[in-house]
């Protein structure tokens, strides 16, 4: 049996007739984005913001009808538009976004780990907080959000797994190093660009929240994008989370961008756990000098000033790019040296935070 291609897919989708214009979609132009990637298969279907709910069912038989081809295990098939709309305005006192219904729900705490801007270390921080998460007794899922910049498969050694269904509707995530992992580098090829507008990236994000069976977990860790856009303000009101954890770097325009980050995470009403300073400082391997590169102090400083917690500082050392580009990151490749002990001290921290909030609600 032939894998199943774009050809295929392209093929499938001129089957499905709009039945308010009379022709079929492809014809009418409004299939874009397809990607096929080992039995997995996402598309857009273009439509406009004023039409996109009438055309909610025209969208779920075109994901229907290419999950009937042989070789298909998942399908995506997202509505987007030359011009979303404007995402709904936070509920004040609440998560969520009225009466749209909750994702992630069922995992004992949820905490998002941000950035107010790139090339701070988020995802390593991400990824060694699950593993370190993990150390501690806890099941663990980590999934990635980025989905411009997915690095999850590849800093867990995993860029060449795919998931599987079991029941052809719902996804298992990828057991990486005994944490569970969901990213949408699973179903495009690394090096392709995703070249989506909003609405997809959205549709794809929730589909990817909403259709992975996850199993119980006691914490969910989301790598998110940087900055403060659509996705977060996405995941902050579709799902319930325990926390948000701030990554920085010492330098000023780090922080400047991560205190836009902590204030928006204080817009929407999800508690913000804590900063953590990464590269913080070099030791020189030879001579064990040690250089504040991007400065020192800063996280801690806008912490004490944003009366939040500090939760701890990380050095900018080789062995952590190391790893993470090996696919073992440094908390499984090295538990008990002093970069994994790091980590696991601002894990208890976190988890102890995550008792306490749990704790509050209980009263």
């Amino acid at each position: 049996m032939d894998a199943v291609n774009e050809a295929m897919v392209r093929a499938a989708l001129q089957q499905i007739v709009d039945d308010e214009k009379g022709q079929d979609i492809v014809s009418l132009g409004m299939v874009s984005g397809i990607v096929v990637k080992g039995g997995h298969v996402a598309f857009s279907l273009e439509t406009t913001p004023a039409h996109a709910a009438k055309m909610e069912p025209l969208r779920k038989r075109a994901e229907q009808h290419v999950h009937s081809l042989p070789g298909v295990l998942t399908v995506s098939a997202v509505l987007t538009a030359e011009r979303a709309p404007p995402p709904p305005p936070p509920r004040i006192g609440g998560h969520g976004s009225g009466s749209a219904e909750p994702l992630l729900t069922g995992i004992g705490a949820v905490i998002a780990v941000a950035s107010g801007k790139g090339g701070v270390g988020k995802s390593t921080t991400a990824v060694n907080l699950a593993l370190a998460l993990k150390n501690l007794g806890l099941k663990v899922g980590l999934f990635d959000a980025d989905i411009f910049g997915p690095s999850q498969p590849r800093m867990l050694g995993i860029a060449d797994q795919k998931p599987t269904s079991l029941d052809g509707k719902t996804m298992q995530p990828i057991l990486a190093h005994g944490i569970s992992v969901m990213s949408i580098g699973f179903m495009l090829p690394e090096e392709a660009p995703v070249v989506w507008r909003g609405l997809m990236v959205m549709g794809a994000l929730e589909q990817l929240m909403r259709d992975v069976d996850w199993g119980p977990l006691d914490v969910m860790v989301i790598d998110m994008p940087p900055g403060t856009g659509d996705t977060q303000l996405t995941i902050s009101q579709r799902v319930k989370l325990a926390g948000a954890v701030i990554v920085s770097t010492p330098q000023d325009i780090a922080l400047l961008d991560a205190r836009r980050g902590l204030n928006m995470f204080r817009k929407v009403n999800v508690p913000v756990l804590g900063i953590i300073e990464n590269m913080s400082l070099y030791v020189c391997p030879n001579c064990g000098h040690e250089a504040h590169i991007f400065g020192h102090g800063g996280a801690r400083a806008d912490a004490l000033r944003l009366g939040v917690d500090f939760l701890g500082e990380l050095p900018l050392d080789m062995a952590l790019r190391l790893s993470g580009d090996d696919g073992t990151p440094i908390v499984a490749a090295d538990p008990t040296g002093a970069l994994a002990l790091a980590y696991r001290g601002i894990a208890e921290k976190i988890n102890a935070k995550l008792q306490d909030l749990h704790a509050e609600k209980d009263r």
